[in-house]
């Protein structure tokens, strides 16, 4: 005869954990990655300078990771860290969400600038960094990438430059928009003595740093899978009543239609960037 109103015996094992359980995992021990899916413990993806262990995605980088995997150990002298930004339209509330971003960033700008070596030869370095309000270009974030360009030409030595923005701070208004024609006079005419600038674009680099001092290197190279673009996919597809394709405004995408040089594995950058450093070295096979 058929139990049919027989309690079931419950499960020996509990297959939702105890919060206790919850509160015992330590928090950003492991991380999903957006592109494959798949999780993978954080420290062996830091170990691989966040490159996906599963498919290569890279993940972002902030402005000091990118200083320790890519600048000789120990030899980074920072420029220009106290400078902060002010409220020059007085837009509501934004120095009080600045103020946030330095507090969970710990810089005090979405860029940050420095004297180092890389493969032993001795760079001016500019890393803008999307953790703090999304990377945007206000008037400080312009004149500290100025001020690094004239410290490289004062020095005679190449500057390099990392890019990850969303465009223009807003909340500048104009004064953002300025510091496209502020950067890009700068590295006219450093060029202008000879300089050499080598802009490395990573994920997202869009709006108006793209379209100034991002695209103006004498190298111009993207990590893979990088979004790099002037105005957003959707803006541009009702604008010209047409589909784009899958990959637009990827790196690989711009590297096909001759507006990069290359596209470089994070892991191989440093190694590329040397063997170019070299290359314009004073008896080089090009006289810098």
């Amino acid at each position: 005869m058929l139990k049919i109103f027989t309690k079931s015996k419950k499960k020996k094992y509990a297959t939702i954990p105890s919060e206790t359980a919850k509160q015992d995992v330590p928090e950003g021990i492991m991380t999903k990655c957006p592109d494959c899916k798949k999780i993978m413990y954080t420290k062996e993806l830091m170990k691989n300078t966040k490159i996906c262990i599963n498919c290569g995605y890279h993940h972002p980088m902030n402005a000091k990771e990118r200083f320790n995997s890519f600048l000789d150990q120990g030899s980074v002298e920072e420029l220009n860290a106290d400078m902060v930004s002010e409220n020059p339209l007085q837009f509501p509330g934004y120095l009080e969400k600045v103020e946030k971003d330095r507090k969970k960033t710990n810089i005090n700008e979405a860029v940050v600038t420095g004297v180092g070596l890389v493969g032993g030869f001795k760079v001016v370095t500019a890393v803008m960094d999307s953790t703090f309000r999304m990377g945007s270009m206000g008037s400080v974030v312009g004149e500290k990438i100025t001020r690094a360009i004239e410290m490289a030409d004062e020095l005679k030595v190449p500057f390099i430059i990392f890019t990850a923005s969303g465009g223009a701070r807003m909340q500048e208004g104009v004064l953002s928009l300025m510091q496209m024609a502020k950067t890009s006079v700068a590295l006219k005419r450093f060029s202008d003595h000879g300089g050499l600038i080598i802009s490395i674009m990573t994920h997202p680099t869009t709006g108006g740093v793209s379209a100034s001092f991002a695209s103006l290197g004498d190298y111009n190279f993207a990590e893979p899978g990088a979004l790099i673009g002037f105005a957003g996919r959707r803006i541009i597809e009702q604008t010209i009543r047409e589909e784009l394709p899958e990959d637009f405004q990827t790196s690989e995408f711009l590297l096909k239609h001759g507006q990069l040089d290359a596209v470089i594995n994070r892991s191989d950058l440093k190694e590329q960037i040397t063997n170019i450093l070299s290359i314009h070295q004073p008896g080089g096979d090009l006289e810098w």
